[in-house]
């Protein structure tokens, strides 16, 4: 044992931590939800640290996430299934291009208990409230057991919220909506058990859910539908389509039979190979979101050009429909039957404003009385919400209050003022273009280093630099200036606060750029505080030893960077290389 004198303690006490340098102190670690998320950290924790006491707390009875909740007739994925799963599960199953809600769910379902992580996660406890204890550098967790209606206090040195932004369903703001005496359902929150045939509904909104409703709706029998446009918004081309015509494929054959996922399980570079096409066109689809680029105004025409064709004679449609707003600004959305249902005898369109929901049915501005018998709200989610759970971090600040007039954040991951806290599928971390998997699986492998790093320099906790926020939001303010996304329209892409115009759901940027800002921290942006305050700050290098000497390959070394040797001067095949004396 050592006295120590520096600038931290003057004749401070210094002793060897008894540990190798690798030093994988015990965390205790909360995630929040159990979707795509949730799931995949769940699992590169159990992989890749050790000693974390972890617990995952799933408000839902199962995990899934928004894929367990959203049961609409129709739910599909508009990504290519190839696409849209974990990068370590490929899985070639998939009935179609655009996977069926129910098979993602199963798929997800099955990927957590194949790899480990149901063993950690607990459904049906809801957290109420997450606060910050500044002496003890931890999380006091309050946690509802939905299945006893019993609340119970946890703790925990980081939290994680994995509850992404579409859990949130968002009501359309219309006086009376409450008076209706028919059947009332968000789209986000389906009854399975509803039928409605041989009954009149209105469907609200024209976002995604919408487009996949009305195709559905429209064939029951005796379905009388009416559908109300609150906006314009871009009918798609399916976004596989392109990659199809490239594998040779018809882009309308979308079905996969038995025969072809067998074949596809059976070659693996096959798979591979069609995955990679998926992908690289997916991802090159970025610069139609820069405003005026030759490819955005090509992309623009053709789907103004196809949207025209499809409703043909049906101006009414194509004048309330077709947007004046450039492609993209709201997000787009593939709807293979959508624009055809329209245009059925069973089926009424109008984009006249809703002035009221009456108990009978809806008084359009017009004072045209509607009545139905359900009325389906397709109105989406509030991606802006804070967590459905009370966030309170440092002197009692609260992540609502500071999320006023809209959420700032350092990367979508943390936000200053809240210590030890991270998030995934955060504010501005979505995608115009390409899926979404691969950022959530490099936030996740984001936070496993933030973790890591965590164990094995001890340090106490880690606070997103103030200044480093700011300087991410001025980068996405000005960033969004010269894209589609900042033209006049309804998303939620942006912010919906009174007085804020800001983008808020997406990514300054392309995919890769998003994946290669991720791909190694920038520690200098976090404020550390270490557990051994006034102490020794290099304590962690511990006893000396090193935990391959008696659990790894002590001479991993010599197989950590190979580099090719240039062509000339190569030794041919079998003959043992010796370099030549270095000459002087």
């Amino acid at each position: 044992m050592a006295k120590l004198t520096n600038e931290r303690g003057v004749g401070a006490t210094f002793s060897l931590k008894d540990a190798p340098i690798e030093n994988q102190r015990p965390l205790k670690v909360v995630i929040i939800g159990a979707g795509f998320c949730g799931i995949y950290t769940t699992i590169r924790m159990i992989q890749r640290l050790r000693n974390v006491d972890l617990t995952v707390y799933e408000m839902n009875n199962e995990v899934a996430g928004v894929w367990f909740m959203n049961r609409y007739p129709g739910l599909a994925c508009d990504v290519p299934s190839y696409s849209y799963q974990f990068s370590f599960a490929p899985n070639p199953y998939w009935s179609s291009l655009y996977a069926p809600g129910p098979e993602i769910r199963a798929y997800m379902q099955e990927v957590a208990e194949r790899y480990g992580a149901m063993r950690y996660i607990k459904v049906s406890h809801k957290v109420e409230q997450v606060k910050w204890d500044a002496e003890l550098s931890k999380w006091h967790v309050t946690v509802t057991d939905l299945k006893n209606s019993s609340t119970f206090q946890d703790t925990a040195d980081v939290v994680i919220s994995a509850r992404g932004g579409l859990n949130q369903i968002a009501w359309p703001k219309i006086d009376g909506i409450g008076d209706f005496k028919g059947k009332l359902v968000h789209s986000g929150a389906w009854d399975e058990s509803l039928n409605l045939r041989n009954k009149r509904v209105g469907v609200i909104g024209t976002g995604s859910s919408a487009i996949q409703i009305v195709p559905q709706l429209q064939r029951l029998e005796g379905t009388q539908l009416w559908c109300f446009a609150r906006s314009p918004t871009w009918i798609a081309p399916g976004f596989g389509d392109s990659a199809m015509r490239k594998m040779g494929k018809d882009p309308k054959a979308t079905q996969f039979s038995h025969v072809q996922q067998h074949y596809l399980a059976r070659h693996p570079e096959e798979f591979h190979r069609i995955r990679k096409i998926l992908e690289d066109e997916a991802a090159r689809m970025h610069p139609i979101a820069i405003q005026g680029s030759k490819e955005s105004i090509l992309a623009q025409e053709a789907t103004e050009s196809e949207m025209r064709r499809r409703l043909g004679t049906r101006q009414d449609i194509i004048n309330a429909l077709v947007p004046k707003f450039a492609l993209g600004c709201r997000r787009l959305t593939p709807g293979a039957n959508y624009l055809e249902a329209l245009q059925e005898d069973n089926v009424h369109f109008t984009n006249e404003r809703i002035q009221r929901i009456t108990p009978q049915g809806l008084e359009l501005a017009t004072g045209h009385q509607i009545e139905v018998d359900a009325i389906v709200c397709a109105t989406g989610f509030d991606v802006e919400a804070p967590p459905q759970f009370e966030v309170i971090g440092k002197d009692g600040l609260n992540l609502a209050h500071k999320w006023e007039p809209h959420p700032e954040s350092y990367l979508g991951l943390a936000v200053d003022g809240f210590p030890n806290f991270l998030m995934l599928g955060g504010p501005n971390t979505g995608l115009g273009t390409a899926s979404l998997t691969a950022v959530y699986e490099a936030q996740g492998n984001y936070i496993v280093k933030m973790l890591r790093k965590m164990q094995k320099e001890d340090y106490a906790s880690f606070e997103a630099d103030a200044r480093r926020v700011a300087d991410f939001s001025q980068y996405v303010d000005e960033y969004f200036k010269r894209t589609v996304f900042s033209d006049d329209c309804s998303s939620w892409y942006r912010s919906k606060k009174p007085g804020s115009s800001r983008i808020i759901g997406l990514w300054p940027g392309a995919m890769n750029h998003c994946l290669d800002a991720l791909r190694s921290p920038r520690w200098e942006d976090f404020h550390w505080t270490s557990i051994n305050r006034g102490g020794n700050l290099l304590r962690w290098f511990g006893n000396g030893g090193s935990l391959v000497l008696t659990e790894g390959d002590p001479s991993w070394f010599l197989d950590a960077d190979v580099i090719d040797e240039p062509r000339e001067g190569r030794p041919e095949e079998g003959e043992f290389y010796q370099r030549r004396p270095f000459s002087h």
